[in-house]
């Protein structure tokens, strides 16, 4: 038998898997838009602005797709959500869910709500940080809490119906003072007034203050989160400083009610190929992020879940009826 003979069978085996493969290459369903638009009611500069337009590049090659942000400021998410729940369900639309458009549905009378969203997955839980300008004369929590004892003071959310609210409102239920808590439509804005020194502290993420602390601008005095974070081992929670409140942000994507079944299967596995890009992942975890995927199936329940406890809060607050 010739060498011929023994390699074509060889060769017809190789021929069905690359005529097997180019099949299934076909038969791949293909993302039905080139272009995705990623909003957010953030202002840039903002925490979920920072977030989209780092994550962007990396979904791009990831997904395949073409990725552009765009800020729907207005009404603290509310004019984002009526967008949304406006929008054709066809996966060329998403939003930038934080607990953000959860307040915002509970403390306004909107257009849209969450509720009329629906939730496609979460990506990361975002620790939120207490901070001051640099060249501030509050070295600590105690400090802040003491002068707002003292003499009142101001503090800064970066919206009127945000999580950085209602922290700031419970760590003045939790010590007792009267500090004013001043609210703008995003992070960046905030920023000015705290490296101004107008507002006493502020309240955000690492990855929206991270400019700005490289520069030695600002600096960060307590931690919110039930421990210490690993890129700020020598900062203290707030807990450890005498002021027991803890919260947990999360950060994820919703899209239209009626979102195909394809398209959420293309984004649960886009956002699990992108948390485990090195390039990314170097991003991410200097910016403090922690990731966090949890798939459509469950993301309903959870946002529904925060819902519930959130609105819990607000009644047993006082904040609403």
């Amino acid at each position: 038998m010739t060498v011929s003979h023994l390699l074509r069978p060889l060769i017809g085996v190789a021929l069905c898997l690359q005529l097997s493969g180019m099949a299934q290459a076909q038969t791949a369903p293909k993302y039905p838009k080139d272009t995705v638009m990623l909003a957010t009611h953030s202002s840039p500069g903002g925490g979920s602005d920072v977030f989209l337009r780092e994550l962007a590049p990396h979904l791009t090659r990831a997904m395949g797709i073409n990725v552009a942000i765009e800020n729907i400021s207005g009404g603290s998410g509310a004019k984002a959500m009526a967008v949304l729940a406006k929008a054709k369900p066809d996966g060329g639309l998403f939003y930038a869910t934080t607990p953000t458009f959860i307040y915002t549905s509970l403390l306004s009378k909107t257009e849209a709500s969450y509720r009329d969203l629906e939730p496609l997955v979460n990506v990361f839980f975002d620790p939120e940080v207490v901070y001051t300008s640099a060249d501030s004369k509050f070295q600590t929590l105690k400090d802040v809490i003491d002068h707002a004892r003292a003499s009142r003071g101001k503090w800064g959310a970066a919206n009127p119906a945000s999580l950085e609210r209602q922290v700031l409102e419970r760590m003045k239920a939790v010590t007792g003072v009267r500090a004013a808590v001043v609210t703008f439509e995003g992070g960046g804005d905030m920023q000015i007034n705290v490296l101004n020194r107008t507002l006493d502290i502020g309240i955000g993420e690492l990855g929206e203050i991270k400019p700005q602390l490289e520069a030695g601008k600002l600096r960060i005095l307590a931690v919110m989160s039930d421990q210490r974070v690993d890129q700020l081992p020598n900062v203290p929670t707030a807990k450890e400083q005498g002021v027991d409140v803890t919260v947990r942000k999360f950060r994820g994507l919703a899209g239209p009610k009626g979102t195909p079944p394809d398209v959420i299967a293309a984004w649960e596995a886009g956002i699990q190929k992108v948390l485990e890009d090195p390039a990314y992942k170097k991003i991410y975890m200097e910016n403090g992020l922690q990731p966090a995927f949890i798939r459509h199936a469950d993301y309903a329940g959870f946002i529904n879940d925060f819902g519930k406890e959130t609105e819990a809060f607000l009644k047993n607050s006082g904040v609403i009826k």
